[in-house]
């Protein structure tokens, strides 16, 4: 592996030059949010994203689908945390993907409603299913997270939020749409996905959000913090994808 890159990153993660929390969210887990999050990532203006469903039923790929580098996201769009991360590391994630490099596949979680009470996650999350239907996923994940302050102790993401929101994404209300949202159509989609995330790792309750998987690999404890920092995950990326075999042989 490319070991000053490796030293770097544990550096950054040791000596705490990453103003942020070591926590994510999740069922045994309190969160905390720290960066002061700016604004998230955005795939605004960006034309002819490729957006799928893949085959697993739970998984929306965004990106070019030949793309050699594949990093997977676990996220629950109440989790504060998440808004962290997709304002920081998330954008050179974000770059790459913009630039045919990496494939970006989302895997949503909805504990939050469990642990905080309402249905918001889960209504998020299907409207996310809705919004791929018209090609829209990408923009309108964007606008759920730049709008997720308020919403991870307020029951979360309303129907009627969820519809008032889909106005900034120009082309995506309409029935079809609409009666999605508010019908809970994907409803089976929601249940399916966060059994996949409660797949993945080695706990059974799912490895907390945000989550982060380069070709098919953790991306280990000691480098989680490095996904708050937008160079230090480029790095993560470089690192995977220049010295792949390396990569998947790393531990601590």
């Amino acid at each position: 592996m490319q070991i000053r890159t490796v030293r770097r990153l544990a550096a950054a993660v040791a000596w705490g030059a990453l103003a942020v929390a070591t926590v994510g969210c999740g069922q045994g887990a309190t969160a905390t949010s720290s960066t002061g999050a700016a604004a998230p990532a955005t795939y605004a203006g960006i034309p002819d994203l490729p957006e799928a469903l893949a085959a697993d039923g739970t998984t929306i790929v965004v990106g070019d689908p030949r793309a050699k580098t594949a990093v997977r996201l676990y996220e629950d769009l109440r989790c504060p945390v998440v808004l962290d991360f997709e304002s920081t590391g998330a954008k050179a994630i974000l770059a790459k993907t913009f630039g045919r490099q990496v494939r970006t596949e989302y895997t949503f979680a909805s504990f939050k409603d469990v642990r905080l009470g309402g249905d918001g996650s889960k209504r998020a999350v299907n409207a996310l299913r809705a919004a791929l239907d018209g090609q829209k996923f990408a923009e309108y994940h964007a606008v759920l997270i730049g709008n997720q302050t308020a919403v991870e102790k307020s029951g979360g993401f309303t129907t009627e939020r969820l519809l008032a929101l889909a106005e900034q994404v120009p082309g995506l209300r309409g029935e079809a749409f609409d009666t999605a949202v508010s019908t809970m159509k994907y409803q089976d989609f929601v249940t399916a996905s966060q059994a996949a995330y409660q797949r993945t790792g080695d706990d059974p309750m799912g490895p907390g959000t945000p989550a982060v998987v380069i070709n098919s690999k953790m991306v280990p404890e000691e480098f989680w913090e490095s996904l708050f920092e937008e160079q230090l995950t480029e790095d993560l990326l470089n690192i995977a994808r220049m010295d792949p075999v390396g990569w998947q042989n790393y531990h601590a």
